[in-house]
């Protein structure tokens, strides 16, 4: 809410305070004057008409600060707040059993991490994720610096996946396959050559560079990667924004990162290239929609909260503005549409009274019917997703711990408290569970293992920002797109 309109409302509400004090002072006086005689139905009428002049005073103060708090913006400012003793014994617990997805679902020849596991560690299939090998990475670089596994360890299992993604994996023009056989490297599923899974590993590779940066060899072949990679080729002819991906079938993919989504990391890494760069003209080319839901104001892409949560997972947005159009804070825009995205919840609970103050989250996830790309709240006059059921996704809140902790630990802690004897395992929380139908998910998903393990590092150390903010090629794209 803007000065002027706040300055006009405390001027309404004085001149409402002077008139009804008026009113109820000359009303006493006229009852002062005819006290002599005053007559029991005199007195009776002027408290009457007094008290009818305090309930309208109070009335239409009541409806000012309803009109003030419709009007005035919810905060985008992050709470501060101060980890207790039994904060960090939570997140350290969630940690080390995130990462230990990473550690154990990793095959020991390539360093690919699988897609998926069982929660309890069971086998599901041969495929990687090189998203998830992304953030696998970057939890071996966590994991060696908080000693849960020997850092000499750390290090060659990082030497392992990097060779292997710099030597023997597919690879088109520096782009790898979305999906790999965890053994071979061999595409899987028919995938894309896929421009954003492949930002995703660039992130976990350049964070290793840096952590390790006294390994040459580790500089040396995460260099080559980030390097060989063609970002021009992927803009397919057109002069900014860069493809989703190529397939050996029919080519490049139609669609092309045009709005606002996880995209940011893919622009700037594209951007600050110091091989294939691409022009920062590129950062401005996408399209930046707003969306108000219940007073929260912010830059809205696709239903999934994930979308303002995996760029910051690596990228340090804090104290940042563009310096185009509403000069948008990317940092504070994710603060926003997570605390929005709680609303929604709530809101939810008169359909689903599971969801609470405490228990909420919708994300990309598995549901009791598939994986579904669901979330919310919905741009204004579109309703939500029908698909939604009341299905609870802990990396929904676990993805923001980095923004909103004063939301988001709570949640954690009280899903682990109320429903962590069924959902809670060897990787932490199941990938969704539906406390209304009692179903659970029974596999973890590397990507959702993952963003939670970085963005609470990010909540408690600032570590994966500082690590991957050491690349000089990412203050470089910043400096470019003028995010300053």
């Amino acid at each position: 809410m803007s000065h002027r309109a706040t300055e006009s409302t405390e001027n309404k509400i004085e001149t409402l305070i002077k008139w009804v004090t008026d009113d109820i002072r000359g009303k006493f006086a006229s009852l002062s004057m005819e006290s002599k005689h005053l007559r029991p139905d005199l007195l009776w009428a002027l408290c009457g008409s007094v008290a009818k002049s305090a309930v309208a005073f109070l009335l239409v103060c009541a409806l000012i600060n309803i009109n003030v708090a419709c009007a005035m913006p919810r905060t985008a400012e992050p709470t501060p707040w101060s980890l207790s003793a039994e904060d960090e014994a939570f997140l350290e617990d969630l940690s080390r059993r995130s990462f230990l997805f990473f550690w154990e679902q990793a095959d020991p020849g390539t360093g690919f991490v699988h897609d998926r596991a069982g929660t309890g560690g069971e086998h599901r299939h041969d495929v990687a994720s090189i998203a998830s090998t992304g953030f696998g990475l970057t939890a071996l670089c966590i994991a060696s610096e908080r000693r849960w596994v020997d850092p000499n360890e750390a290090r060659e299992r990082v030497r392992t996946t990097l060779r292997f993604f710099a030597e023997r994996a597919y690879q088109q023009h520096g782009w790898f396959y979305h999906w790999m056989n965890v053994a071979t490297g061999a595409r899987e599923w028919q995938s894309e050559v896929s421009s954003i899974d492949t930002a995703l590993l660039l992130g976990g590779v350049l964070t290793a560079r840096q952590y390790f940066n006294t390994d040459p060899e580790i500089v040396q072949l995460a260099t080559t990667i980030y390097e060989r990679v063609d970002f021009p080729w992927m803009l397919n002819g057109h002069p900014t924004l860069l493809s989703h991906g190529w397939k050996p079938e029919t080519g490049f993919l139609t669609a092309r990162w045009d709005t606002y989504s996880e995209l940011m990391i893919l622009y700037l890494l594209a951007i600050g290239s110091p091989t294939h760069p691409i022009t920062p003209d590129s950062w401005y080319a996408w399209r930046r929609n707003p969306i108000t839901y219940r007073g929260y104001t912010y830059i809205y892409g696709a239903p999934p909260l994930f979308i303002h949560q995996y760029s910051h997972a690596w990228v340090d947005f804090r104290h940042r503005r563009e310096d185009r159009g509403a000069r948008t804070d990317w940092f504070a825009n994710s603060v926003t549409a997570t605390r929005a995205h709680r609303e929604f919840c709530i809101r939810l609970a008169r359909e689903f009274p599971t969801y609470s103050e405490n228990v909420w989250g919708i994300t990309a996830s598995d549901s009791a019917n598939g994986y579904v790309a669901w979330g919310g709240p919905p741009p204004t006059g579109t309703p939500r997703d029908g698909r939604i059921d009341g299905t609870v996704v802990p990396c929904a809140p676990g993805g923001s711990l980095m923004f909103t902790p004063d939301i988001c630990i709570p949640a954690l802690r009280t899903m682990h408290e109320r429903f962590g004897d069924r959902i809670y395992g060897r990787y932490g929380f199941a990938d969704a569970f539906n406390p209304l139908t009692g179903w659970i998910d029974s596999d973890v998903i590397g990507i959702d293992v993952g963003i939670p393990l970085l963005s609470a590092e990010n909540l408690r150390t600032e570590n994966v920002w500082r690590w991957f903010m050491r690349n000089p090629e990412i203050p470089r794209a910043m400096e470019l797109v003028r995010l300053g």
